[in-house]
């Protein structure tokens, strides 16, 4: 009893590791309800004034009052959030602040319309994603959802009210919430409050109310948002009793509720369990619950004949049909299987066959079988039970056309009978007779008993129930004949020996029936744990799976490991169409994997839907669309009948299907980076353009003009300010063009560095007589260190580095302007520093971001320049292997660091060479 009480500790780490995330986590209470104006954000706000007032902080960090000043009163003594502004197309958008909500991380926060779809250019694109971030930052949120909203309702709502709406929640939101409060008025309530202008404004109810507020429409939405909480209040229920079950172990002492009305249908090798199952099927439909049926295989019912076994199989495949849950039990105690099912299920009433009564003598024979219905009543006294009597003519099931696999695994086939085993048996009572026979002087008749008791115990590990059973007849009949006085005789001189007899035979029969015992459940364990383990691996690989093409091989690898044969995971193109084989196997059908795709339905082998088809097509469901179809011919066709076995494929699929959609979604997500990305360029060098390039442009075809009504003294100044306008103009194309070649020779292409041994100095010098014209009148000092030796790098490139910082200096900075250079260990360090007010603020921390393309130090500034410049320094100085940084100096002005990698420089006469 100790050891059947005793909790598993497997489920105890599970339920410790399912707490402790649980308590890092923070808790979801949404306020739901049928429809807008029902009062879920006055019954939010209600609340929060109530744990205000009991010492929690409470945080508001979004909340739509739609005008109502009912509600906007209970905003009063609260604390509210700033929200963030967001400019999109011209308009200014007031969202919530997520990253705020996060740093000031509140006890309770309240975030109001858990479906909105949250502004460009903000972290995530639903509110709702905002507050799974919030929850796993530990902050317990409240929210506000109508049922219109829920993803799994929205065409039902659609259907109903004739309005579609876009903006949607998924259904997991809403049941993996801890709380879930119900908000519910009567429809005339609701419609009396739209009237008096109580939910929307006046011009909006009057709408409202010839469309969606009709009374039709408002009673369905009642009905449909009762049902969904009831959904989740029996979900919690059936979580509380899991919980309390694996904390007493077993879960004997948890009683079954009657709260939802839920029916389990035992299905039993008898005639009448169609009788049965059809029964339930009715009697679930009257009362309008789920139901299950369940059919427990004992190793007696392991050895039923084929033909019994499909008729079982048939039963499960028509409770299936009528819409129970099935499942296959296993265990040697029919009634204890049955009732714990009960209490995991929740189910109260279990509906059962009526026993036939036996006739003649057996009703009067001793040991008769206690009837099942007895044996729940003692074991579930709680549980109401119904008996169903067999049916006098009824349709019988046809057996399935399938072979070859036993009812819960594919290990367990009616074995024939070994003809060895009984062999070496008797081989065994033989050696066993053999060798106590010269012992029989020496050794006393309860040891050579003891011997032979090995022998039959050695047999039955070895060979099973039935080679054991005949080892001991014949061990009992060899210690009789051959060791009992009067020896060589069947004749018992002491009537004990009958008693030895009787232990012996019983021993050994009992050691054969608990070895067969074992042998089932060893080879129900291992059936099990080679499913878990088919999931486990699967999910492992595919976690690791980055492209489509991975996935489908991982899955068919998985699929043809578990059930043998052929297998073939179809995918979609970007036309949504069905990918199909270049080389079918035989008996594939293209179009009977189509129809399974677009309709969403299994067919083919062991379905409903062209069954005569060879192969068995499962679609591939990922949460948002079917993704495509596994194919599958297996091994042993039988083995698609079996629940355990289909709800292994239906498992797999799901898992692939997973796997699919998350690879897509990753493929959209970089696509959309990479869009995104291009526009923001696009944009940038388009707003660059249109005024750096146009500016130039502008005033070189306003001088040439004025060449014409100038002075011939003025042709002069005139030719230098078109000079002066043309360099300009030039430089800018120039940093364009240099750009694209340097992006090329990043992105593959090859960059030629003229490398070469140079003289730092005279870079230096060159440098600043380029950028002579953008300087002005400003003097540049240098801090060269003595004795800078000579380093290896492509002069051009490297001036053009000192140019660009140069002219950045010039133009956000303020003089005296130095430059300097410096040599260190294996590196050359050259830098250019101002004395104007550094980098803008916005910037510190984020220093990289200035040598981004088309990055300016100041966003709008009548300073000329399309933030090309240190962009071409950061590739430049990249294609040398270096680094280039940007900080601000200690006693002011912004100092720009390039760091390049050297080696020491040749000797005389091997640079000559």
């Amino acid at each position: 009893m100790n050891d059947v009480l005793r909790p598993d500790p497997d489920a105890l780490l599970a339920q410790l590791r399912s707490d402790e995330a649980r308590a890092q986590r923070g808790k979801l209470r949404i306020y739901f309800g049928a429809s807008a104006g029902v009062g879920k954000t006055w019954a939010m706000l209600s609340a929060a004034q109530r744990e205000r007032a009991a010492g929690r902080d409470v945080l508001i960090g979004v909340v739509e009052t739609h005008g109502r000043s009912e509600t906007a009163a209970l905003l009063s003594g609260l604390e509210a959030l700033p929200l963030r502004e967001l400019d999109y197309r011209g308009r200014t958008l007031a969202e919530f602040d997520l990253d705020a909500a996060l740093a000031r991380k509140p006890a309770v926060l309240l975030v109001d319309e858990l479906a909105h779809t949250n502004a460009p250019g903000s972290r995530h694109a639903k509110r709702w994603q905002d507050v799974q971030e919030l929850l796993s930052a530990g902050i317990e949120v409240w929210s506000a959802l109508n049922v219109q909203h829920l993803e799994s309702l929205n065409g039902t709502v659609g259907a109903i009210t004739g309005v579609r709406v876009h903006e949607t929640v998924p259904d997991t939101v809403l049941d993996e919430a801890d709380e879930v409060v119900l908000v519910d008025v009567t429809p005339d309530e609701l419609t009396a409050r739209l009237a008096a202008g109580k939910v929307y404004l006046p011009q909006q109810a009057e709408r409202a109310a010839q469309n969606f507020f009709r009374k039709g429409n408002l009673i369905a939405l009642r009905e449909i948002a009762l049902r969904r909480t009831a959904e989740h209040v029996e979900d919690d229920v059936r979580g509380w009793r899991v919980e309390q079950s694996g904390a007493v172990g077993s879960g004997r002492d948890l009683q079954a509720w009657n709260t939802s009305g839920a029916i389990l249908a035992c299905v039993g090798p008898h005639e009448g369990a169609a009788q049965t199952v059809r029964t339930a099927a009715r009697l679930a439909g009257q009362l309008n619950v789920r139901w299950h049926a369940a059919y427990v295989e004992t190793p007696r019912l392991q050895r039923l004949a084929a033909t019994e076994r499909d008729r079982i199989l048939a039963v499960l495949k028509l409770a299936e049909e009528l819409g129970a849950a099935t499942a296959v039990l296993t265990g040697s105690d029919v009634a204890e299987q049955l009732a714990e099912q009960a209490r995991r299920l929740n189910c109260a009433t279990l509906v059962l066959g009526r026993p036939q009564p036996e006739a003649g003598w057996r009703r009067w024979r001793p040991g008769k079988t206690v009837p099942l219905a007895r044996t729940l009543a003692q074991r579930a006294p709680a549980l109401d039970i119904m008996e169903v009597a067999p049916a006098e003519s009824s349709r019988r099931l046809s057996r399935a056309p399938l072979q070859g696999a036993s009812i819960d695994s594919d290990d367990h086939e009616k074995a024939p009978i070994h003809w060895p085993g009984y062999a070496w048996a008797t081989a065994t009572s033989v050696a066993l007779t053999l060798v106590c026979t010269p012992l029989a002087n020496v050794l006393e008749l309860s040891n050579i008993v003891m011997l032979f008791l090995l022998g039959v115990v050695g047999v039955a590990m070895r060979f099973g129930r039935g080679p054991s059973a005949l080892a001991a007849l014949l061990n009992v009949a060899a210690f009789d004949y051959f060791f009992v006085p009067p020896r060589l005789s069947f004749a018992v001189s002491d009537v004990q020996y009958v008693l030895t007899f009787a232990i012996m035979l019983g021993v050994g029969l009992l050691v054969g029936q608990l070895t067969a015992g074992l042998r089932f459940a060893a080879g129900v364990s291992t059936s099990r744990e080679r499913r878990a383990r088919s999931l486990f691996e699967l999910t492992r690989e595919l976690s690791a799976a980055l492209e489509s093409s991975q996935v489908v091989a991982l899955g068919t690898a998985a699929v043809r490991g578990h059930f043998g044969g052929d297998a073939l995971v179809l995918v979609t193109d970007a036309a949504d169409q069905l990918v199909m084989p270049a080389d079918a196997p035989d008996g594939f059908d293209a179009q009977v994997a189509d129809w399974a795709f677009r309709h969403g339905q299994s067919a083919g082998l062991a379905t409903a839907t062209l069954a005569a088809q060879p192969w068995h097509y499962v679609p591939l469901r990922a949460p948002m669309r079917v993704r495509g179809v596994l194919a599958l011919s297996p091994a042993q066709p039988r083995w698609l009948l079996i629940p355990e076995q289909a709800q292994q494929l239906d498992t797999l699929a799901r898992q692939i299907a997973i796997a699919l959609e998350r690879v897509h979604y990753v493929e959209v997500a970089q696509q959309a980076v990479v869009e995104m990305e291009s526009e923001r360029l696009r944009n940038a060098l388009l707003g660059a353009i249109s005024h750096d390039v146009r500016t130039p442009l502008t005033a070189l075809i306003a001088l040439a003009e004025s060449l014409q009504t100038l002075p011939p003294e003025e042709h002069a100044n005139a030719a230098r300010a078109i000079v002066a306008q043309a360099h300009e103009l030039h430089a800018l194309v120039s940093n364009l063009l240099d750009m694209a070649r340097l992006e090329s020779g990043i992105a593959g292409g090859a960059v030629n560095l003229r490398r070469d041994w140079q003289s730092v100095e005279e870079v230096v010098g060159s440098a600043i007589r380029a950028a002579r014209t953008s300087l002005g009148g400003i003097v540049v000092q240098t801090a060269l260190d003595p004795g800078l030796p000579l380093v290896e790098f492509d002069a051009v490139l490297i001036e053009r580095v000192l140019v660009n910082l140069l002219e950045n200096a010039t133009k956000y900075g303020a003089p005296p302007i130095v430059v300097g250079a410096r040599a260190e260990p294996g590196a050359l360090v050259l830098t250019v520093r101002d004395h104007g007010p550094g980098l803008p603020a916005a910037l510190l921390g984020h220093e990289q971001k200035l040598f981004d393309k088309f990055t300016r130090g100041e966003a709008e500034s009548a300073t000329p320049g399309v933030g090309l410049g240190l962009a071409i320094c950061k590739a430049v100085v990249s294609a040398h292997g270096g680094e280039i940084a940007a900080e601000n100096a200690r006693d002011g002005g912004a100092e720009f660091t390039v760091t390049i990698p050297r080696r020491e420089p040749p000797e005389p006469a091997e640079a000559q060479l």
